[in-house]
């Protein structure tokens, strides 16, 4: 296993979870009385393990048709758009 990969893409992946929808929702959930924290743990873990399962099969399939370079590009342009609207519906 490469290491670096494997921090870099741990460091990414947790810091761009922290204060998002998912967390949030999760936060909602256990906040429940009625809630088991066991299973609000393990469903919100497994539903991320399965979109990641997701990710990781679609950028490795994509890279057999589009070059990486054109994938990151796109990529940060949809970040961008997301920052803008994001801005723009806050005002």
């Amino acid at each position: 296993m490469d290491l670096k990969a494997f921090l870099l893409v741990f460091g990414t992946v947790f810091l761009a979870e922290l204060g998002d929808k998912t967390q949030l929702a999760t936060i909602l959930f256990a906040s429940k009385p009625s809630s088991s924290l066991v299973s609000v743990f393990l469903a919100a873990a497994l539903a991320l393990v399965a979109s990641t399962a997701v990710a990781v099969a679609l950028g490795a399939t994509l890279t057999q048709y589009v070059d990486t370079r054109s994938l990151s590009i796109v990529a940060g342009l949809g970040f961008v758009a997301i920052g803008v609207w994001t801005i723009w519906s806050a005002a």
